[in-house]
């Protein structure tokens, strides 16, 4: 069977997922995934539903400490594997430009990926309208800060 666009961005998007899923070990029970595309600024980051608690990728080891003081696991949140995740996602944010590009179809602006992982099942929301470029003072990670508040976080 011949592959078709949904096809290809679906692929993106699920790889994405899978990097934020390894960045946490498979240990997460919910992942959020921001994308943004604005004019050539490509920008991603990720939060996560861990022990009924939204938490930033840099603060993953703050809920397991303070539900379970006692838990041999921690998560290997460095600099570095933080970096190396939000270079794969906007990698892939890249290719689906170039996609979208290809099959002459509508580049989103934002993407949110929420992936349910005990479900293993992926909601996607997408915008088409630009949400910072046009403000003298909101960015990419202005919106992401509202989203994570929007869903329980606390910054």
């Amino acid at each position: 069977m011949t592959k078709v666009f949904e096809d290809y961005f679906s692929e993106l998007q699920a790889d994405m997922v899978s990097i934020c899923l390894e960045y946490v070990n498979n240990k997460a029970d919910m992942i959020y995934i921001y994308a943004s595309n604005e004019f050539g600024q490509f920008s991603s980051d990720v939060f996560f539903k861990i022990n009924n608690c939204i938490v930033e990728k840099h603060k993953l080891n703050n809920v397991v400490q303070n539900v379970d003081s006692k838990s041999n696991h921690l998560y290997n949140d460095s600099k570095e594997r933080q970096i190396a995740v939000l270079n794969i996602c906007n990698e892939n944010i890249r290719k689906i430009k170039d996609l979208c590009k290809k099959y002459n179809r509508e580049m989103p602006t934002e993407m949110k990926l929420i992936y349910d992982v005990s479900r293993n099942k992926l909601d996607a929301q997408y915008s088409y309208e630009i949400k910072y470029t046009n403000d003298p003072v909101k960015t990419a990670g202005h919106i992401f800060d509202e989203w994570f508040e929007e869903m329980g976080g606390m910054i």
